[in-house]
Protein backbone atom coordinates (compact mmCIF):
# COMPACT_ATOMS: atom_id res chain seq x y z
CA UNK A 1 0.00 0.00 0.00
CA UNK A 2 1.27 3.34 -0.89
CA UNK A 3 1.66 6.04 1.80
CA UNK A 4 1.42 8.79 -0.78
CA UNK A 5 -1.81 10.35 -0.47
CA UNK A 6 -2.71 10.70 -4.37
CA UNK A 7 -6.27 13.23 -3.73
CA UNK A 8 -3.54 16.20 -3.32
CA UNK A 9 -1.70 17.92 -6.83
CA UNK A 10 2.07 19.63 -5.64
CA UNK A 11 0.18 22.48 -4.62
CA UNK A 12 -2.10 20.52 -1.98
CA UNK A 13 -4.93 21.46 -3.98
CA UNK A 14 -7.90 18.83 -3.96
CA UNK A 15 -8.11 16.75 -7.02
CA UNK A 16 -9.43 13.95 -8.27
CA UNK A 17 -7.56 10.94 -9.24
CA UNK A 18 -7.07 9.85 -12.62
CA UNK A 19 -8.21 6.65 -12.96
CA UNK A 20 -8.28 6.52 -16.74
CA UNK A 21 -5.05 4.08 -17.77
CA UNK A 22 -5.97 1.67 -14.62
CA UNK A 23 -7.07 -1.87 -15.68
CA UNK A 24 -10.42 -2.41 -15.41
CA UNK A 25 -11.33 -5.36 -13.08
CA UNK A 26 -13.63 -7.26 -11.29
CA UNK A 27 -13.61 -5.40 -7.78
CA UNK A 28 -15.43 -6.75 -4.73
CA UNK A 29 -15.84 -4.28 -1.02
CA UNK A 30 -17.75 -5.33 2.54
CA UNK A 31 -17.95 -2.81 5.06
CA UNK A 32 -19.75 -3.42 8.15
CA UNK A 33 -21.22 -1.35 11.41
CA UNK A 34 -23.50 -1.64 14.53
CA UNK A 35 -26.65 -0.15 15.47
CA UNK A 36 -26.97 -0.73 19.59
CA UNK A 37 -29.89 -0.01 20.76
CA UNK A 38 -32.44 -1.24 24.00
CA UNK A 39 -33.18 -5.18 23.69
CA UNK A 40 -36.64 -4.22 23.52
CA UNK A 41 -36.48 -1.76 20.38
CA UNK A 42 -34.55 -4.64 18.51
CA UNK A 43 -36.92 -7.01 19.26
CA UNK A 44 -39.68 -4.28 18.01
CA UNK A 45 -37.37 -4.26 14.61
CA UNK A 46 -37.68 -7.56 14.13
CA UNK A 47 -41.49 -8.21 15.20
CA UNK A 48 -41.91 -5.39 12.36
CA UNK A 49 -43.46 -3.35 15.39
CA UNK A 50 -42.11 -0.35 14.41
CA UNK A 51 -44.98 2.64 13.55
CA UNK A 52 -43.21 4.00 10.94
CA UNK A 53 -43.02 1.02 8.79
CA UNK A 54 -40.71 -1.65 7.59
CA UNK A 55 -37.47 -0.83 9.41
CA UNK A 56 -34.96 -3.32 7.46
CA UNK A 57 -36.40 -3.30 4.31
CA UNK A 58 -36.58 0.42 4.89
CA UNK A 59 -32.95 0.66 5.93
CA UNK A 60 -32.12 -1.78 3.13
CA UNK A 61 -33.28 0.23 0.04
CA UNK A 62 -31.34 3.63 1.76
CA UNK A 63 -28.34 1.73 2.11
CA UNK A 64 -28.46 0.55 -1.98
CA UNK A 65 -29.51 4.02 -3.03
CA UNK A 66 -26.84 5.42 -0.81
CA UNK A 67 -24.21 3.26 -2.39
CA UNK A 68 -25.17 4.32 -5.63
CA UNK A 69 -25.22 8.01 -4.56
CA UNK A 70 -21.61 8.23 -3.25
CA UNK A 71 -19.90 10.38 -5.58
CA UNK A 72 -22.80 12.92 -5.07
CA UNK A 73 -21.76 12.53 -1.02
CA UNK A 74 -18.22 12.41 -1.45
CA UNK A 75 -16.04 14.90 -3.24
CA UNK A 76 -13.47 12.92 -4.58
CA UNK A 77 -15.59 9.49 -5.60
CA UNK A 78 -15.66 8.26 -9.11
CA UNK A 79 -19.11 8.03 -10.33
CA UNK A 80 -19.59 4.36 -11.03
CA UNK A 81 -21.97 1.52 -12.69
CA UNK A 82 -22.14 -0.92 -9.61
CA UNK A 83 -22.83 -4.22 -10.78
CA UNK A 84 -24.23 -5.26 -7.56
CA UNK A 85 -25.36 -4.09 -3.86
CA UNK A 86 -26.55 -6.41 -1.36
CA UNK A 87 -27.45 -5.35 2.26
CA UNK A 88 -27.64 -7.47 4.82
CA UNK A 89 -28.56 -7.29 9.17
CA UNK A 90 -27.23 -10.12 11.94
CA UNK A 91 -28.99 -9.27 15.24
CA UNK A 92 -28.07 -10.13 18.77
CA UNK A 93 -31.47 -9.90 21.13
CA UNK A 94 -29.35 -10.11 24.45
CA UNK A 95 -27.14 -7.25 23.51
CA UNK A 96 -29.68 -5.24 21.54
CA UNK A 97 -26.94 -5.36 18.67
CA UNK A 98 -27.78 -5.32 14.96
CA UNK A 99 -25.18 -5.73 12.80
CA UNK A 100 -24.87 -4.02 8.88
CA UNK A 101 -22.88 -5.40 6.18
CA UNK A 102 -23.13 -4.09 2.65
CA UNK A 103 -21.26 -5.87 0.19
CA UNK A 104 -20.84 -3.81 -3.23
CA UNK A 105 -19.41 -4.93 -6.43
CA UNK A 106 -18.50 -3.34 -9.66
CA UNK A 107 -16.13 -4.01 -12.78
CA UNK A 108 -14.26 -0.47 -13.17
CA UNK A 109 -10.88 1.13 -12.50
CA UNK A 110 -11.19 1.97 -9.05
CA UNK A 111 -12.56 0.23 -6.19
CA UNK A 112 -15.98 0.49 -4.10
CA UNK A 113 -15.07 0.75 -0.28
CA UNK A 114 -16.43 4.23 -0.33
CA UNK A 115 -19.96 3.33 -1.76
CA UNK A 116 -19.65 0.16 1.17
CA UNK A 117 -18.84 2.23 4.02
CA UNK A 118 -21.73 4.68 2.49
CA UNK A 119 -24.30 1.93 2.06
CA UNK A 120 -23.37 0.78 6.06
CA UNK A 121 -23.75 4.66 7.18
CA UNK A 122 -26.96 5.68 5.25
CA UNK A 123 -28.51 2.45 6.48
CA UNK A 124 -27.65 2.82 10.26
CA UNK A 125 -28.75 6.41 10.19
CA UNK A 126 -32.06 5.09 8.67
CA UNK A 127 -32.64 2.49 11.28
CA UNK A 128 -31.98 5.69 13.92
CA UNK A 129 -34.72 7.38 12.47
CA UNK A 130 -37.16 4.99 12.06
CA UNK A 131 -36.79 4.54 15.90
CA UNK A 132 -35.51 7.78 17.65
CA UNK A 133 -39.14 8.12 18.94
CA UNK A 134 -39.10 5.00 20.76
CA UNK A 135 -35.26 4.90 21.32
CA UNK A 136 -32.92 8.49 21.48
CA UNK A 137 -30.05 6.50 23.08
CA UNK A 138 -29.27 4.15 20.06
CA UNK A 139 -25.75 4.08 18.84
CA UNK A 140 -24.23 3.73 15.38
CA UNK A 141 -20.47 2.16 15.92
CA UNK A 142 -17.68 0.53 14.42
CA UNK A 143 -18.12 1.26 10.63
CA UNK A 144 -15.47 -0.51 8.98
CA UNK A 145 -13.77 -1.72 6.07
CA UNK A 146 -14.06 -5.65 6.47
CA UNK A 147 -12.70 -6.78 3.00
CA UNK A 148 -11.90 -5.72 -0.33
CA UNK A 149 -10.64 -7.60 -3.35
CA UNK A 150 -9.23 -6.66 -6.98
CA UNK A 151 -6.92 -3.94 -8.36
CA UNK A 152 -3.28 -3.19 -8.42
CA UNK A 153 -3.35 -3.76 -4.32
CA UNK A 154 -5.53 -7.08 -4.63
CA UNK A 155 -6.85 -8.80 -1.47
CA UNK A 156 -7.28 -6.88 1.78
CA UNK A 157 -9.45 -8.34 5.00
CA UNK A 158 -9.44 -6.73 8.57
CA UNK A 159 -7.61 -9.45 10.36
CA UNK A 160 -9.94 -9.63 13.56
CA UNK A 161 -12.81 -10.32 11.14
CA UNK A 162 -13.76 -13.49 10.80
Amino acid sequence: MSDKLTHFDEQGNAIMVDVGGKESSKREAVAAGIVRMKPETLKRILDDEIEKGDTLNVARLAGIMAAKKTPDLIPLCHPLSLSSVRIDFHSDTSLGQLEIRAKVGVTGHTGVEMEALTAVSVAALTIYDMCKAIDRSMTLDEIRLIEKQGGKSGHWRRPEEN
